[in-house]
């Protein structure tokens, strides 16, 4: 069960990468190339959604299924494999959510970039008229 989140993992940090590429000063060179290349990606990107709903449906599964191990009723040993269920249930929920955020902010800036570079050449357009 390692795989997903690995991919997801992977799908949150190249959303963050883009996200970095498309909002740092001074790549203006690149930045109508790369605004190609992240509208290009935003549908396949979209498949997040959906796979970090199923992997929250996952954790919710496994914590109403998961044994309390509470006061005495375990030995020390099971209170540790139980608490460490626990942070990496915290851990992959800290995943999802930055996975969404991350293309929530990616489609956001994308399409910021978008209407900025319309704007700018609108401009140009009205200054060659005059």
């Amino acid at each position: 069960m390692a795989l997903e989140w690995v991919v997801l993992g992977y799908a949150a940090a190249a959303e963050a990468v883009m996200v970095l590429m498309l909002t740092l000063p001074g790549l203006d060179g690149i930045r109508r190339g790369l605004v190609a290349v992240t509208r290009n990606l935003l549908k396949p990107f979209l498949s997040v959604v959906p796979f970090c709903l199923f992997l929250l449906l996952d954790i919710y599964w496994k914590y109403e299924t998961r044994p309390s191990c509470e006061g005495d009723s375990c030995s020390p040993t099971e209170h540790l494999r139980h608490q460490k269920s626990i942070m990496k249930s915290q851990r992959n929920a800290l995943l999802i959510a930055s996975a969404l955020v991350f293309y929530w902010l990616l489609y956001s800036v994308t399409h910021l970039v978008v209407k900025i570079e319309q704007l700018n050449q609108r401009i140009e357009r009205l200054k060659n008229k005059e």
